[in-house]
């Protein structure tokens, strides 16, 4: 199951806003089956940088925005949990500095959490080309 809150909206009208969570539900399921994860629940929790910084402080330690923080858990039969936060100004900022257009950032943004609850990281510089080359892999389904 993959829920959507949002603390601070995002640009959609009414019909985009359905077809967006439509996109990310079939995006999601369709990363964790090629990829050969078993997604449970996850929580999509859209809000403002002020809100991901308090997150990022509270729960990591780190004191600055992020434009994702992804918290994964298991459940005793391997199934993924989590909860994603996702700062809708950083992405729009993020979207403006690398000419992406908003939708197409929040949806490699919302890849990118997914490809984490999937198993990958981005701590080196190997494991960063990973995540992004399959980010760009994803992305590409959505474009199509």
């Amino acid at each position: 199951m993959i829920r959507f809150f949002f603390k601070k909206k995002a640009e959609f009208n009414g019909d985009e806003l359905s077809d967006f969570k439509r996109t990310v539900k079939e995006i999601a399921n369709d990363i964790a089956a090629k990829e050969k994860a078993d997604i449970k629940d996850i929580s999509l929790i859209f809000c403002s940088d002020k809100f991901i910084r308090n997150i990022n402080v509270q729960y990591l330690g780190h004191d600055y925005e992020t434009d994702i923080i992804t918290f994964h858990d298991e459940d005793d039969e391997g199934r993924i949990e989590s909860d994603i936060f996702i700062s809708i100004d950083t992405v729009a900022f993020n979207a403006v500095k690398f000419k992406a257009g908003f939708k197409n950032e929040l949806y490699r943004v919302i890849i990118h959490g997914i490809l984490h609850l999937c198993g990958y990281k981005d701590k080196s510089s190997a494991d960063r080309k990973i995540m992004k080359r399959k980010e760009n892999q994803y992305l590409k389904l959505i474009n199509s």
